[in-house]
């Protein structure tokens, strides 16, 4: 049957920390970034990045619990903004470059969602990758 664990009250936990005191404080101080979101059809990812490409925090329509169809609508795209917007606030960013990919409804309502925060947003890039010439067509149908 095994050994019965008794916890006392005022007793540690084993070691394990509370995640809320960290989860609070900006870890990193940023003035500038780039913001990277991505609109499918299905889902909308936003990240902010640094000025050097590295990813300093993320969120998407699917982590915050939309599910289905309902993770590529703009309403779940802007609470994405939202979110990246306040994560971003913390850690003082003032200016970010925008670079857009992806022909979703979510496009457009995260930007506003994250400049709502107060946020400046130098520019917006789209890049969207748009074929040349597509694949290559079907054979002819033999009746």
């Amino acid at each position: 049957m095994g050994k019965k664990r008794i916890v006392k009250k005022g007793s540690d936990t084993g070691g394990a920390k509370s995640a809320a005191p960290s989860a609070r404080t900006a870890k990193r101080k940023m003035e500038t970034g780039v913001l990277n979101v991505e609109a499918t059809y299905n889902n909308t990812k936003v990240s902010l990045c640094d000025d050097k490409g590295g990813v300093v925090t993320w969120s998407s329509a699917g982590s915050l619990g939309f599910a289905g169809a309902k993770k590529g609508t703009p309403f779940a795209a802007a609470k994405v903004g939202e979110l990246i917007g306040e994560r971003a606030e913390q850690m003082g960013v003032k200016e970010v470059r925008v670079v857009v990919t992806g022909v979703g409804a979510g496009r457009e309502s995260s930007i506003r969602a994250v400049a709502s925060h107060g946020i400046h947003i130098a520019s917006i890039k789209d890049t969207t990758p748009v074929p040349h010439n597509g694949p290559r067509p079907p054979k002819a149908r033999r009746v």
